[in-house]
């Protein structure tokens, strides 16, 4: 997905469609998907530097390395990396099957690439 790539460490088969986990890198000065929601919640642990995260209730705001953010489902919200260093993120998905939407996100990015963060 160009500047942004992500791997996946557990998928709906292994947890029995209760959740699914990734790990999401982005390059520095990178955005992110626009702002979007969805049904599934979110939890992201930052596991490497600072990502800036939009949710609807409480605007842009940067979560730094060890901390995480719940973002319920049906919630506005968006990321991006607006620093100079590479930033990474645990993504846990509830319930699981967010795997199965990546052939489209992969197709979005390639017809819309990430360009440089705010």
């Amino acid at each position: 997905m160009g500047r942004m790539s992500a791997v996946f460490k557990a998928d709906l088969q292994e947890t029995n469609s209760t959740l699914s986990v990734s790990e999401w890198w982005l390059e520095p000065n990178t955005e992110g998907p626009h702002i979007h929601k969805h049904p599934e919640a979110h939890i992201f642990y930052i596991i490497e530097g600072r990502l800036a995260v939009y949710l609807e209730e409480k605007n842009w705001f940067e979560a730094k390395k060890g901390s995480y953010i719940y973002i319920p489902g049906e919630t506005e919200h968006g990321f991006e990396n607006r620093s100079h260093d590479k930033v990474g993120f645990m993504s846990i998905n509830t319930p699981g099957g967010f795997e199965e939407s990546i052939p489209h996100i992969v197709n979005y990015f390639n017809e819309n690439p990430l360009g440089d963060a705010n």
